[in-house]
């Protein structure tokens, strides 16, 4: 009843402002002969379009009252009125009255507004509105206000109040500052005539409480049988804590329900909180704390804890009871709120069958009931000496649901100094010297992870898995220009590594004395270990252009960028380093492990690698379709076409790395993507050995095998895209000022998108293809998807929402829904349905579009869970 609260201030306000503005126009009584325009002895005059008139304020204002006609002002002197026609306005401070006629009787002490009927069109217009600053204007059709006694009246009053508007057919206001109403209908519709409302008998309100006669829900003019005999709603300026009504429902697997009964507790102007629970006839039951927080200019979030117990199985058969919880915190903080220092936090953890055993939580939410992981990020940066330095900690966490393993990073660390030129000068006059181009730069990671499984989580050995290591990352680099085309770049590079505990792996004989197992112990303890390689790049760049002198294609231009590169490490796995140790079987001497005592840290092999790639862009320069002979347009026709590999001069055997390449093109006016990667192997694999020998494919006149290979397309396309640019711009214009009530749609669409369909769009389609093949040795796979999504406005009242695939391995459709959205002006009607696999389903809804009556809806739905 918040909106009732603003409504009766709004009509104090009103009446209060009346006031002040009899009192200032008594003060401010016309003299015969004074004043703009007034020349007359007249007992009464009249003054035609006068614009504004302005006296000395009153005693006791402390600001003047400004007041005007558009068509004139008359004055009657012999029964002291004061008489204000066409367009009339009265001003005093942040208030403004506005009427088609206004009449003052100083003499009984009576103001009155109202509008006119036009003698044209029948209709009544010119009604009186009154404005105070910041808020939005109310209207009526017409006022009486008695100044002495401080009683005044309204007629048809009509403002927007909380995301909706109120009507009220009276209102009264006594001496005592108490206004009563009758009469009055709530509604978030924005005709005259509203489609539904809440519809309230009578009432009153006075400075702490509001008292309300019998209400009820009205639907197209037809009362709803039941309603509430009176209402009692205390006034608070704060945020009220209050209880939150549940739905009722039943589900198959879990039994009737009572859901999402609560409480809600407004903790202060920067907090709010939600506590709710469901339970269900089976045996289920759940909790849920919602809190939000916010403060301007500064930072805002949410925090969603929610618990689940959940009975499933047939009772007295062992039924099974399975704890679920989910964990969730937002958060985001304004960049002004603290320059240079950034904070963010995306939480989502918990149990992984909580979304399949509580429906998403009450939601059904396809996409959270079928998802496969989940991930949390919680970050910090601050930048350092202008930016030349930075920092950044983030504690991460990801987990496999299918797998039911969770890794861990508690915490990650980044400190960096950015590449600077030591041996340059502030005051350098010319070019670099070679030496003064010698950058260098420094980065320090450290980690503390850990991997194991969602039972094994919070174990005592769980945390003795924990692995925490510090990274030393120093480089040096240099480039040079040599023969004027070719851009020469040695680097040197060390890193060092240091940890907090290490592994021995040994072979232990099992009771029988027949086979040796392995096992692997942890020492705490201090150790580290280093690497360093040193390399030299060169690279250019080359252009080639194809012109045309007929036809709409002008020219292809092409430009390559080949590099070749040298690097060098050594082999620190060797034993002179003491970084890998060999393990040793008892039984069978012979039986041998290399393994590192880092648990895989740190690099091994010795390394002369020769390095090469080669980058491609191609690009077409057709004609404009302006008319202007100079007008051309670049077309992208392949984008990031690389082909790279490497050889291994010091290596014993297959010293040819294998041939990776990648690209990217857009086509259609950037509609169509597609991506593609692969790799090739130039060796021949032995199926007799079952492994890649020493010996080129080439040498048995074959190209090389072609080991895997990755495609996608990606198609987008709407009906707003074929319209003309300058169109789009406009709208986006239209879209950077936006209402309070278009601002809360807004979060709420973000909230959940399913609730938001955009009817201006008449279709829309989106289309992805995938495509996978890999042969290692022997055995190939091939999957290939494609998934489609998209809408289409039959009407303008009625949409069709789409999405589906195919799996061509499996040979059948992949997850399914369609819904229809049917456009009610103040209401929405929703049928969604999942016609066929595991999470078939169905739900009809019709609810009030606006969010604060988010709660009036009819719901009728078939969850998943009803399957089984």
């Amino acid at each position: 009843m918040k909106f009732i609260t603003v409504f009766f201030a709004r009509c104090s306000l009103i009446l209060l402002f009346l006031t002040l503005f009899l009192l200032s126009v008594r003060a401010q009584r016309p003299v015969p002969g004074r004043g703009r325009g007034i020349n007359r002895p007249d007992t009464t005059s009249t003054v035609t379009k006068i614009d504004t008139l302005t006296g000395p304020t009153a005693s006791g204002l402390t600001s003047e009252v400004k007041y005007s006609a558009e068509d004139s002002i008359r004055f009657d002197r012999i029964n002291n009125i004061v008489y204000l026609y066409g367009k009339s306005r009265i001003a005093y401070e942040q208030f403004e009255l506005i009427a088609d006629y206004i009449r003052l009787d100083q003499k009984n002490n009576l103001l009155f507004a109202k509008g006119q009927t036009d003698s044209k069109t029948n209709r009544y217009k010119g009604r009186p509105i009154f404005t105070q600053s910041g808020d939005p204007p109310v209207t009526t059709d017409s006022l009486f206000f008695n100044f002495k006694t401080k009683k005044g009246k309204t007629y048809g009053t009509f403002t927007d109040v909380e995301g909706g508007y109120i009507q009220a057919g009276q209102s009264k206001k006594n001496q005592y500052n108490e206004v009563s109403i009758k009469n009055a209908i709530y509604s978030t519709c924005n005709l005259q005539h509203p489609h539904f409302g809440i519809h309230i008998t009578r009432g009153i309100v006075t400075e702490k409480q509001i008292v309300t006669g019998p209400a009820y829900l009205v639907i197209e003019d037809i009362p709803f049988p039941i309603a509430i005999p009176f209402g009692f709603f205390p006034k608070a300026n704060k945020r009220a804590s209050g209880i939150l009504f549940p739905t009722f429902g039943e589900e198959q697997e879990r039994g009737f329900f009572l859901r999402d009964f609560g409480y809600y507790i407004g903790l202060n102007d920067y907090w709010d909180a939600e506590l709710r629970g469901s339970i269900f006839s089976k045996g289920s039951y759940e909790g849920r704390l919602a809190a939000r927080y916010r403060k301007n200019y500064k930072y805002d979030g949410s925090l969603n804890f929610r618990y689940a117990s959940t009975k499933t199985g047939i009772e007295g058969l062992n039924p099974l009871r399975t704890q679920d919880f989910n964990l969730t915190w937002n958060h985001s903080q304004r960049q002004e709120a603290n320059p240079g220092t950034t904070f963010s936090a995306s939480v989502n953890l918990g149990t992984g069958s909580y979304f399949t055993n509580t429906g998403a939580g009450g939601t059904y939410d396809p996409e959270q009931i079928t998802r496969n992981n989940m991930s949390s990020s919680i970050a910090y940066g601050k930048t350092f000496a202008d930016g030349r330095m930075n920092f950044t900690s983030s504690f991460r966490h990801e987990q496999n649901i299918t797998a039911g393993t969770v890794g861990l990073e508690l915490p990650v660390f980044n400190f960096s100094v950015n590449s600077f030129n030591p041996f340059d000068s502030k005051n350098r006059v010319g070019e670099q010297k070679w030496y003064q181009k010698i950058t260098f730069g420094y980065r320090l990671d450290g980690s503390n992870s850990i991997s194991t499984t969602e039972k094994e989580l919070f174990k005592k050995e769980s945390l003795n898995k924990l692995k925490t290591t510090f990274t030393h990352t120093p480089s040096v680099g240099l480039s040079l220009n040599v023969l004027k085309y070719f851009q020469l770049g040695p680097t040197v590079n060390y890193g060092e590594r240091w940890y907090l505990q290490t592994i021995r792996k040994h072979y232990i004989s099992n009771r029988t004395g027949t086979q040796d197992s392995l096992l692997t112990d942890t020492v705490r303890g201090f150790a580290r270990n280093y690497d360093y390689s040193f390399g030299t790049g060169l690279s250019t760049k080359v252009y080639g252009q194809m012109n045309f002198k007929k036809g709409k294609l002008v020219a292809l231009r092409q430009v390559m960028t080949p590099l070749i590169s040298f690097s060098y490490r050594p082999d620190f796995s060797s034993d002179r380093f003491g970084f890998y140790r060999t393990a040793r079987g008892v039984i069978d001497p012979s039986v041998q492990q290399r393994y590192s005592i880092f648990d895989g840290g740190g690099s091994s092999g010795r390394s002369a690698a020769i390095g090469f790639s080669l980058d491609n862009n191609i690009e077409a320069k057709v004609r404009s379709k302006s008319d202007t002979s100079t007008a051309f347009q670049k077309i992208p026709i392949l984008q990031g076409l690389t082909f790279s590999g490497s050889y291994n001069l010091v290596a014993d055997s297959m010293k040819l790395s294998a041939i990776t390449f990648s690209g990217r093109t857009a086509l259609f006016k950037q509609k169509l993507g597609i991506n593609f990667n692969g790799s090739f192997d130039p060796y021949v694999f032995d199926p007799v050995l079952g492994r890649t020998i020493n010996r080129f494919t080439i040498t048995d006149g074959k190209l090389a095998r072609l080991t895997n290979l990755s495609l996608s397309l990606n198609f987008s396309l709407n009906s707003s895209e074929l319209k003309e640019r300058h169109d789009n711009m406009e709208d986006q214009q239209n879209r950077i000022t936006m209402t309070p009530q278009q601002r809360e749609d807004l979060e709420r669409i973000s909230r959940n998108s399913n609730a938001f369909v955009d009817f201006n769009i008449p279709w829309n389609i989106t289309a992805s293809y995938s495509f996978q093949y890999s042969k290692f040795g022997l055995q190939k796979n091939i999957t290939n998807t494609f998934n489609f999504n998209g809408d289409l406005s039959i009407t303008p009242k009625w949409k069709v929402v789409y999405s589906s695939g195919y799996d061509f391995k499996l040979n059948k459709l992949t997850y399914t829904q369609l819904s229809i959205y049917r456009d009610l002006h103040c209401w929405d009607l929703n049928f969604s349905v999942v016609p066929f696999g595991p999470y078939r389903s169905y739900s009809v809804d019709l609810r009030v579009r606006a969010s604060i009556l988010q709660d009036l809806k009819l719901s009728k739905r078939r969850s998943f869970q009803d399957n089984f």
